[in-house]
């Protein structure tokens, strides 16, 4: 029997731990949160709205294969393999910041037995397994190291596990054949696949979310062109990806969560890369584009009240990391708005406590414009007649029928549209 221990039990690292669990692996999840420790030992899923989650982590803890513990150094002494999967954001300044990767690495090396496999399944900066954990880990003998980057999408993790090939790049021969027998026994991917070195897994993860970044830069690049010539840019992008060379992808207000607008900042400035850095300043244009577009529609922001609707930064998933509706609000502040919220996956706690003013219920009296932000299920049978006096929407992701949006009296604003 397999004894894993994986450290970190947030978004991603909790599912990981229930599908190893699911496998009949014996799991240690470790986590600095006591509370969140407490919560998972007693069958109670902390994670919202992650597809499948609650009802794995009900079963691998009756199953007894699935234990959370804050003391990682205990459990990695009785692990195998050790899964690292706590996040690695920015500084204030935009730097990689590795306080939480160097704390969780300090914890296993306490507990590391020679011959135990660590793997960073973290998505961080190129060099970072060998120069920065295997280095911190150095001082212990026959050491196995890998990084396999996680490629999952929080709301359809378990779903994304068995879609997409592993990849998996170890240090050395020995590393590698105890990475591979350990993704086939806890994983239904497609493949394990191999590429040279933990530098190219990790450059690869960093590859694929900054195409995407840079590909929805393009897409609001063109928008913007699309609305100086009267051109409906959806059209536009449904004509160019009918060839098979093209797969141009949606504009909007802007892109968050913790990954793309992240990636980018993971590359060494000296390196002097001009697209990712050009594209996540276009990206982070696009709120204050969306904004000026509603206060030509109103001729004027000043002592306007603007309603946001969606302050997650992806449609159903409770999560604001780096959303754009901070960014619409800063910029609604900017021109003289009065700035309001609503999301219903947060509580107005949760909303205040990010700087935001929320509002408890819809339809909001006295509101002069929409903003389409995040387009939960919530709102999909909203009525829009019911804003009385309400003149405008901005359609921020591009998602609404700029007919049925005239038909409640209000002037339809889109991006590209």
């Amino acid at each position: 029997m397999m004894n894993v221990c994986v450290v970190g039990l947030g978004k991603v690292g909790l599912p990981l731990a229930v599908q190893y669990a699911s496998r009949g692996l014996t799991v240690a999840g470790c986590d600095a949160n006591a509370d969140r420790v407490a919560q998972i030992n007693a069958g109670v899923c902390p994670i919202a709205g992650e597809a499948g989650l609650e009802e794995g982590l009900a079963s691998a803890i009756a199953a007894g294969t699935l234990r959370a513990t804050t003391d990682t150094a205990a459990a990695v002494a009785a692990s195998d393999v050790a899964v690292i999967i706590v996040p690695v954001g920015l500084t204030d300044d935009r730097a990689p910041d590795f306080t939480n990767l160097d704390a969780a690495v300090e914890s296993i090396r306490q507990g590391l037995r020679p011959g135990t496999l660590i793997i960073v399944e973290t998505t961080v900066p190129v060099g970072t397994t060998r120069g920065r954990v295997g280095a911190a880990l150095a001082g212990v003998d026959d050491v196995r190291l890998a990084a396999s980057p996680e490629r999952l999408t929080t709301g359809r993790i378990f779903q994304d596990l068995t879609s997409y090939p592993k990849i998996v790049g170890a240090l050395d021969e020995p590393s590698w054949a105890q990475a591979e027998a350990f993704y086939k026994a806890a994983l239904e991917a497609p493949a394990i696949m191999r590429v040279p070195d933990p530098e190219t897994a990790e450059f690869a993860k960093l590859a694929e979310g900054i195409y995407r970044d840079v590909n929805i830069a393009l897409a609001g690049e063109l928008a913007r062109y699309a609305d100086t010539v009267g051109v409906d840019v959806a059209e536009v992008i449904r004509a160019a990806n009918s060839q098979p060379y093209a797969h141009l992808h949606q504009p909007g207000v802007g892109v968050g969560g913790h990954c793309l607008p992240v990636y980018p900042h993971f590359l060494p400035r000296e390196a002097g890369l001009v697209l990712p850095a050009a594209a996540r300043a276009a990206n982070d244009a696009m709120a204050a584009y969306g904004v000026a577009r509603l206060e030509r529609a109103l001729g004027s922001l000043r002592d306007a009240t603007v309603l946001v609707l969606g302050v997650s930064y992806r449609s159903n998933v409770k999560e604001a990391a780096h959303s754009s509706a901070l960014l619409l609000v800063e910029a609604l502040r900017a021109r003289g708005a009065k700035a309001l919220v609503h999301d219903p996956l947060f509580s107005g706690d949760e909303l205040r406590g990010l700087g935001l003013q929320p509002v408890a219920s819809l339809p909001q009296p006295g509101v002069d414009a929409i903003i389409v932000q995040a387009w939960h299920s919530e709102y999909r049978d909203l009525d829009f007649t019911s804003f009385a006096g309400c003149r405008a929407l901005l359609d921020g992701r591009n998602v609404l029928n700029r007919s049925a949006v005239e038909a409640a009296g209000m002037q339809y604003v889109g991006i590209g549209r």
